[in-house]
């Protein structure tokens, strides 16, 4: 098994003492059973993602040329572009009159108006927008990415800021007129390239594009990929839609999710590269909509795609856009939220740099050598701002072999002939994960997805310090799975876990009243029941949890590793939002996140040379590394290398 080295104890003590000077802002709860692998030396074999390019930067504005509020969409635009009707897309409802006066325009003449960076060279270059979300139109959002624009025009990419404020303010619904606005900035780009007066001719790909949104921008970028490929608009069939664009990868930063529901379901989107990231300490969208969208994208059609989610913890809402700042909740957000414990905005903003340009490089210049950081993020412990990451991932390849979504059986699993099987277990049962707050009343407070939660106690009632046999949960896989699939020793083993509060209690000794394999209630749910499937409170066990991951092949050669070699298993991470603990208005202090796993074959022909992955019988969760506890388990499965 290829060695993975840990963070020195020294940083794990710069968190501790981060969060004294804060002035103990909340209970970050650093105890041994969150870990120490909070990041990893630095081992990704390709060069910084925020270090900047190569190329000069030119930059420029495009837009009407006639803006009443924008001087600069006025005054200073390099290429005028026409208007849009965007009125089947966004009502402005009873503020339609003050807000039309205040602009100067109705949603029957909407501007197309960016703040554009580009490389100086020959290219063609990808293209990326990015979208603003909702904020007071007063306050213009659109220059707070500037700061990705000049790192993304270095690194070769032609890069605009796409300007919304006159859908910003007190309207609603309007969240699918953003996902068609970006896709008329597409249009326009078109133009531009098409054009032997301005800077873009011949200069993009229009092959190689990707969006990019924060907050209500976030939703807004999956309605693009899902609109890109609609002939016409779902609430109304007689827009007509032709776009068909080269978009290869969304990126959505903290969104919200299902504000719009056409026919009212959420919005589908399928076979494109996606990336979400979300702060534990966000004031606005207080919880991870975004795993909604990771959850219930697809791919279908035999391509080359991955879709990641990563949880920053101490992150907030507007750090990401420099014109917003730390105050999620206005001016006088200092009055309601805890803004002591909140990561360094620049800081913030680096992550956000890295994963960005590391996603841009994968998806849009085909450059495997970041994947690594996308399955594990302590693979660039050494770039990443000192704070605790989860980290979710999943490609194209991935076969499930149980997915916890397809019936009411807890024996039988996703793939034909999977069948599941507890041994001495306290705890066997699949829940719908919630999140901790909802983002409107109209949809779940869910994440849309569903997984397996088990509990275990290994020590035995009355008899001291008796420990008995392992619990475990078996997956076996019939009979030619492993062929059928193409396993073998460069495939991997991956699955998500997390760790969460409570533990059966002891087993009964054999020969005792109750069977071994009961274990009775879980100790944390006796006293509050299961609020979301995951256990109120804190139990006050400390214990770390690991697990060993035991694979045996049809002659019943077997080989294990310790599943914490390949990523931290942690209990949710707490949080305190709100200034006055008794202002949070969550079920939870906490969102629980699962971390994913991801083990190559080949490390268990390491431990075990006579293993052979390709008649692979039987996975086994071994608790055998941690006494008692309970874990959330989902999407076990296999992927290619």
């Amino acid at each position: 098994m290829s060695e993975r080295r840990l963070l020195p104890t020294a940083a794990l003590a710069w968190i501790v003492a981060a969060a004294a000077v804060a002035g103990c802002y909340g209970p970050l709860q650093l105890t041994p059973s969150d870990h120490a692998t909070v990041l990893a030396e630095q081992s990704l074999d390709a060069d910084h993602p925020a270090l900047p390019g190569p190329y000069p930067v030119s930059r420029l504005y495009y837009g009407s040329g006639t803006d009443k509020r924008r001087p600069e969409y006025r005054d200073s635009v390099s290429i005028v572009t026409e208007t849009v009707d965007a009125s089947k897309l966004v009502s402005l409802g009873q503020s339609a009159s003050e807000r039309n006066g205040y602009w100067g325009f109705t949603p029957k003449e909407f501007p197309i108006n960016g703040r554009a960076w580009y490389p100086e060279g020959e290219g063609p270059f990808p293209l990326v927008l990015i979208v603003h979300g909702n904020h007071d139109m007063r306050d213009f959002s659109d220059p707070g990415y500037g700061y990705l624009g000049e790192l993304l025009a270095s690194r070769g990419y032609v890069f605009a800021s796409v300007d919304m404020n006159f859908i910003n303010g007190g309207i609603r619904n309007e969240n699918d007129g953003r996902g068609w606005f970006l896709l008329k900035h597409i249009d326009a780009f078109k133009e531009f390239a098409a054009d032997e007066s301005t800077p873009f001719h011949d200069k993009i790909d229009f092959d190689r594009i990707a969006l990019i949104g924060h907050s209500r921008g976030g939703e807004a970028v999956g309605h693009a990929a899902a609109f890109n490929r609609l002939s016409r608009y779902p609430d109304d069939a007689s827009l007509e839609f032709d776009f068909n664009h080269g978009i290869r990868g969304i990126i959505a930063i903290a969104p919200v999710d299902g504000q719009y529901l056409p026919t009212g379901r959420l919005v589908p989107v399928e076979n494109v590269n996606y990336m979400v990231f979300h702060g534990s300490h966000d004031g606005d969208v207080t919880s991870f909509h975004g795993l909604r969208l990771y959850n219930r994208l697809s791919f279908t059609d035999g391509g080359d795609y991955f879709k990641t989610a990563i949880y920053m913890y101490r992150a907030n809402h507007g750090q990401w856009n420099t014109v917003w700042g730390n105050k999620d909740n206005g001016p006088r957000s200092a009055r309601r939220l805890d803004l002591r414990g909140l990561i360094d905005g620049e800081a913030q903003r680096e992550f956000g740099k890295i994963y960005i340009s590391a996603f841009l490089e994968t998806t849009l210049r085909d450059r495997p050598d970041y994947m690594p950081m996308f399955r594990d993020h302590r693979t660039i412990g050494g770039w990443l701002p000192e704070t605790m990451y989860i980290t979710q991932f999943e490609s194209s390849s991935f076969r499930a072999l149980a997915s916890f979504e397809e019936d009411i059986d807890l024996t039988t699993g996703t793939a034909p002939g999977v069948t599941l099987e507890g041994d001495s277990l306290g705890t066997w049962r699949e829940n719908l994960l919630d999140l901790r707050s909802r983002n409107r009343p109209t949809t779940s407070s869910s994440q849309g997805n569903n997984a397996l939660r088990l509990g275990w106690n290994n020590r035995v009632a009355g008899d001291g310090d008796a420990v008995g046999t392992p619990a475990s949960y078996g997956i076996s896989l019939p009979d030619g799975l492993a062929a059928e699939w193409g396993l073998s020793a460069a495939s991997r083993l991956n699955l998500q876990l997390g760790a969460v509060e409570g533990r059966p209690s002891p087993r009964r000794p054999e020969g005792g009243d109750e069977p071994q394999a009961g274990g009775g209630e879980d100790e944390a749910e006796a006293g509050g029941g299961d609020a979301g499937g995951d256990d109120a409170g804190r139990d006050g066990n400390d214990e770390p949890v690991d697990l060993s991951v035991v694979v045996t092949d049809a002659d019943g050669k077997s080989a294990g590793v310790r599943l914490s070699d390949y990523g931290p298993i942690r209990r949710p991470l707490e949080t305190v939002v709100r200034r006055r603990n008794d202002a949070e208005s969550f079920d939870n202090q906490w969102e629980l996140v699962l971390q994913s796993f991801s083990i190559p074959l080949a490390d268990f022909v390491e431990a075990n040379p006579s293993f052979d992955p390709a008649r692979l019988d039987e996975i086994r969760l071994l608790f055998d590394r941690t006494a008692a506890g309970t874990v959330v388990v989902d999407d076990i499965g296999f992927s290619g290398s």
